[in-house]
């Protein structure tokens, strides 16, 4: 039973080392999502569906209803021989009446639109994964932002340590000094000289953990996690092996020219015929039996129905320069194209020399390292022998300090390297 306490302990005291980290991946991620701008891909989506149902329902019948009421100086009437003649019988033929008067509606229903309706689907959904993925492009700018922000807090942090390491060597010498001062071996003036190089590396260490902590609040407002007593782990040194890149103004590019292929579909769709169904109703004077309104004045039910075929013939009079419109604007996304790509395998084979000269660089770090801290350890016997004395020391805490910095710098500098490499092939 205690075993399996112990185990559960250690478990827990694991998964709270575990969750006390977090990763540069996991930033940008949360960074992503936390950014306002992730909320236009839901109304993109919501505006592509009210796109989409406006183009489905130009097939439901159009209708159109409407009340007429006119009057005319002129109107039709029988010729005055006929209308005596007429009257003979008894009948009274006045004519037309001045004023008319209908209510009615129009009712048009689509067959064939020529393929309009169907390139219009398609050119909504192209222009949908051109905005889509034109708000990929800024969304993905915030990912190089949060990596340069990482990278800083990593460095200030590491600056820090150092600074904790070096206060540490200098208050053990200053406690050695001391004790050499009450037993006559040592100068006061050594002893100040310490102790006030010790109270400015500890304002030092202040003012860089005062700035880590600044720079981890703006990282927390870009994600939206507390990152307090969180751990930044160093990420992954391994460089791409696939050197494509694959960058989201790629994917912007090609859309584009989905895009104009759409609207190319389109212009065949315009010189095509429409052929459509129709039908015409009113209840009113005169009706379409001009004989009978001729005779009497009464209202009456009307209603006409057919089929219709209609033909823009001017539409093949823009046809060929609104085609040379769409092959100029897909050229010239072509050239974007080209240059992007251009810019970024340039900047690429730079970014490898870069990270090339910073490891060539790194080789001797840790020699270097090793040779200060040697140096700085003979010093320190030296002083306890009476041999040199506290400024010569300083100088030599100081080189190995500077020495141990400049290793972290260049092995942060080598990250930042190749997440700026990552960044510019999306890798």
């Amino acid at each position: 039973m205690l075993k399996l306490y112990l185990s559960l302990v250690l478990l827990l005291l694991a998964t709270c080392h575990l969750s006390a980290q977090v990763t540069l991946e996991e930033c940008v991620k949360l960074a992503q999502d936390n950014y306002p701008l992730i909320r236009k891909y839901d109304l993109l989506n919501q505006t592509k569906a009210v796109n989409l149902s406006d183009i489905n329902k130009s097939w439901l019948p159009q209708i159109n209803v409407y009340g007429l009421g006119t009057v005319q100086n002129e109107t039709p009437t029988f010729p005055e021989s006929l209308t005596g003649l007429v009257s003979q019988t008894g009948m009274s033929i006045s004519g037309l009446n001045e004023w008319q008067y209908k209510i009615g509606a129009d009712i048009n229903q689509n067959i064939w639109d020529g393929g309009v309706s169907k390139t219009e689907r398609k050119i909504e959904r192209a222009e949908d994964t051109e905005r889509r993925t034109a708000l990929d492009v800024r969304l993905y700018a915030i990912r190089e932002r949060v990596e340069n922000l990482y990278f800083g807090i990593l460095l200030i942090e590491e600056q820090a340590e150092q600074t904790r390491n070096m206060q540490t060597l200098l208050q053990s010498n200053l406690d050695k000094l001391r004790t050499m001062f009450e037993n006559g071996t040592a100068m006061q003036s050594d002893v100040d000289m310490v102790e006030a190089q010790c109270l400015s590396t500890s304002q030092q260490l202040i003012q860089a953990e005062s700035t880590a902590k600044s720079y981890r609040k703006v990282l927390e407002i870009f994600t939206g996690e507390s990152l307090a007593g969180q751990e930044l782990m160093k990420p992954d040194a391994t460089i791409p092996q696939d050197l494509l890149p694959a960058r989201p103004e790629l994917r912007h590019f090609e859309a584009q020219l989905q895009t104009n292929e759409a609207r190319n579909a389109s212009i065949t769709a315009s010189t095509m015929p429409k052929i459509g169904l129709f039908a015409q109703a009113y209840y009113g004077y005169p009706g379409f039996d001009y004989f009978e309104s001729m005779m009497n004045r009464d209202l009456s039910f009307n209603m006409l129905a057919g089929v219709k075929v209609s033909w823009n013939i001017g539409a093949f009079y823009t046809k060929k320069n609104n085609r040379r419109k769409l092959r100029l604007s897909s050229d010239n996304i072509a050239v974007e194209r080209d240059v992007f790509l251009f810019n970024t395998n340039m900047q690429t084979r730079s970014q490898l020399d870069h990270i090339d000269e910073l490891r060539a660089v790194m080789k001797e770090n840790d020699r270097i390292v090793e040779l200060r801290a040697n140096v700085r350890k003979a010093a320190e016997s030296q002083l306890d022998n009476g041999v040199i004395d506290a400024t010569a020391l300083l100088a030599k805490l100081t080189d190995e300090k500077q020495a141990r910095l400049t290793a972290s710098y260049h092995e942060i500098q080598l990250l930042q390297s190749i997440y700026q490499l990552k960044y510019t092939l999306n890798k």
